[in-house]
């Protein structure tokens, strides 16, 4: 700073010469008045000719300045005129008030002057623009090109009419996108195929016979890999690895795999239909990923059943088939490898506490007694967690709360909380969804857990179990867990409650032994019967009030047919509203031609529906669309912020859609 003053202190300046004058005059005329006049003459002289000639220097700096403005507009001018790239001028109205040539060529298209933008080019959203969003303002394709769209907007001088337009500059990103897509189109896709019941068609079929069955699905799946151009590998007898580009998965998809409908019609001698389960893993960042989400995906299949596709990408998960029952496992080896494990883990802790899922049912309650029991012979302090009562399970829990043991055992879920610890064994009984079980929090305090359910698999499931006795083939949990426990010890100690108990869950979930009833089923049911289970008791378990009766009359009497086939009805009762619900869809697959029901009634603000099915009619993979899930023959789901009348015609609705995409079985 102080060497700048000091250097404009030695840069010559004409006022200082003036002044300096103008004092050596007033000396001067102090002395000689003659030469003062003079001097003062001459000074005047001096004054003027340093003003006309600072005039005349201004003048042609202005002129200079002039001239090189006049030459950057003409430069600037000529640089919008040749732009190599589309430019559009527009006002807020949308309205085009120029253009060059570029952007012509790009519309193929003349006299556009006075047009407007969204008219000429109808992907360009204008209001963003405006709202100043430019996160918002995206490829455009025009024809087979694609830009992405910059803009500036500009303020006018006040002679203009307008006082801002906006200037659109046209990007071309035709290249990007091209390479783009075909990076997308050959990601990578693994697929792991399984046969379901590979041992069970090689059981059921002629040796002389398994060879051809064994070529022929093989030759199927490599039939279909080579329609994908992809390479296919089996690793085990029953399970294949299949890897291609993910431009076909959109047309498997399109076509629901009709892989699972082709491997089904191999009739080789065969007695037993073929399933497969397919596991799809798509956008993995790597392809171990990828195989990581196969994986995912095959296990997501094999618990749903199989006899499906699940495809997931990330974590959106699409699932595909399901059409036909789970094949029923004769050998009990699981059976008696998970029943050891178990007794395995509550040896190892120091309480056990049992849970099934909220507003439980007699399988629920039953097969948590199962475990309960199991608990208390290998002498282990064991808990049930029952947060409240509903009709269903009232009879049953009455009885087992005369028995002194049972009202100590059975506890609220705060009790649950706080005899939970580390060392305590936590068993789901009948749900593998963490939000459906009676108490979700007690997952969180022990990772101890094991699960034992029946139901077809879910997109939510329960992680990092230590066991997971997992079949949906079986007609109930109660089942499952009949086996276990007397796979546990040699003479299993049980009381007739308990084991009546067990025969309910069983019946409850097979409707007599209608549904879902195999050979395990009555397996399971004669060795309850020998533990003391007395039928005619069991069958009081189910008994109802008139006013039940009379409402589930009322539900029956409102029903109304569509597709022919499908019963829907709304129960109005505002007492056990979830019982008589389910016991009217029930009944409705009485009625001649009915081969599916569906109920609907309204408990605490949120709208329960029921779902049966004779089993042409898959009810589970309708009503998994409204949040639900359960079995290919029996299901059920609950909606929030419907009235009734709203939620039956969405549920019309997905059962038209079912019937036109031809799932029916």
């Amino acid at each position: 700073m102080k060497n700048n003053r000091f250097f404009k202190l030695l840069v010559p300046d004409t006022r200082i010469y003036l002044i300096i004058i103008s004092i050596f005059i007033i000396i001067i005329s102090f002395y000689n008045h003659i030469i003062g006049i003079i001097g003062v003459f001459l000074l005047a002289y001096l004054i003027y000719y340093n003003l006309k000639i600072s005039n005349i220097r201004r003048e042609e700096w202005t002129r200079y300045i002039e001239g090189l403005s006049s030459d950057i507009d003409s430069a600037t001018k000529q640089a919008i005129l040749n732009l190599p790239i589309p430019l559009t001028i527009i006002e807020f109205d949308g309205t085009i008030t120029w253009y060059n040539s570029k952007f012509i060529e790009i519309i193929d298209r003349k006299d556009i002057l006075e047009k407007c933008i969204q008219d000429i080019v109808p992907q360009f959203d204008l209001k963003n623009v405006l709202q100043n969003k430019k996160e918002k303002i995206s490829e455009i394709k025009i024809h087979d090109r694609y830009f992405k769209v910059l803009y500036n907007i500009i303020k006018l001088s006040k002679e203009h009419s307008s006082n801002y337009i906006i200037m659109l500059y046209w990007v071309e990103k035709t290249d990007y996108q091209i390479i783009k897509k075909k990076y997308e189109e050959e990601k990578l896709v693994v697929a792991l195929i399984q046969v379901d019941n590979y041992d069970e068609v090689m059981q059921s079929t002629e040796e002389s016979s398994r060879p051809m069955v064994i070529a022929e699905i093989e030759q199927r799946l490599n039939a279909w890999s080579n329609k994908l151009n992809g390479l296919m590998r089996k690793y085990t007898n029953d399970k294949f690895i299949v890897a291609f580009e993910k431009q076909h998965l959109d047309k498997l998809e399109a076509k629901k795999f009709e892989l699972l409908d082709e491997i089904r019609e191999i009739h080789l001698g065969n007695k037993i239909p073929i399933t497969l389960s397919i596991g799809i893993g798509v956008e993995g960042e790597t392809p171990l990923q990828a195989c990581e989400f196969a994986n995912a995906a095959k296990d997501l299949a094999l618990g749903r059943g199989g006899d499906q596709a699940v495809v997931k990408k990330n974590q959106k998960i699409s699932f595909y088939g399901g059409k036909t029952k789970a094949v029923e496992k004769r050998t009990k080896v699981k059976a008696r490898v998970i029943a050891h494990a178990l007794k395995q883990l509550m040896e190892q802790s120091e309480n056990v506490i049992v849970m099934g899922h909220k507003n439980a049912d007699l399988d629920s309650l039953g097969a948590a007694i199962g475990i309960h029991r199991a608990a208390i012979n290998l002498k282990k302090d064991s808990y049930i967690v029952l947060n409240g009562v509903n009709p269903s399970i009232k009879v049953l829990l009455d009885r087992i709360l005369e028995i002194d043991h049972y009202k100590r055992a059975i506890i609220t879920c705060d009790e649950a909380k706080s005899r939970v610890d580390n060392n305590t064994l936590l068993v789901v009984v009948d749900t593998h969804r963490p939000s459906f079980t009676e108490c979700p929090e007690l997952l969180n305090l022990t990772d101890n857990i094991v699960v034992i359910d029946h139901h077809r698999r879910g997109t939510e499931f329960i992680e990092n179990t230590v066991l997971n006795y997992h079949e949906t083939y079986v007609s109930s949990t109660s089942e499952l867990v009949t086996e276990v426990l007397f796979y546990m010890e040699d003479k299993v100690s049980i009381d007739q409650i308990e084991a009546e108990a067990l025969l309910a869950g069983i019946a409850v979930d097979t409707k007599n032994f209608t549904f879902k009833t195999g050979v395990r089923t009555f397996e399971a049911a004669s060795l309850l019967r020998r533990a003391g289970a007395d039928t005619t008791s069991v069958k009081q378990l189910f008994q109802d009030d008139l006013e039940t009766i009379l409402a589930r009359a009322e539900v029956i009497k409102a029903a109304n047919i569509i597709q022919n086939t499908v019963a829907i009805s709304i129960c109005e009762s505002a007492k056990n509203t979830q019982l008589v619900a389910a016991q009217s869809a029930d009944e409705l697959l009485n009625i001649r031609g009915i081969t599916a029901s569906f109920v609907l009634g309204k408990s605490d603000d949120i709208i329960i529906i029921s779902g049966r099915s004779m089993g042409d009619v898959n009810v589970q993979v309708i009503l998994e669309k409204l949040g639900g899930g359960g079995h290919l023959t029996v299901a059920g789901a609950q909606l929030e912020g419907y009235t009734l009348e709203d939620a039956k015609l969405k549920l019309e609705k997905l059962i038209e859609e079912y019937f036109e995409e031809g799932e029916v079985i």
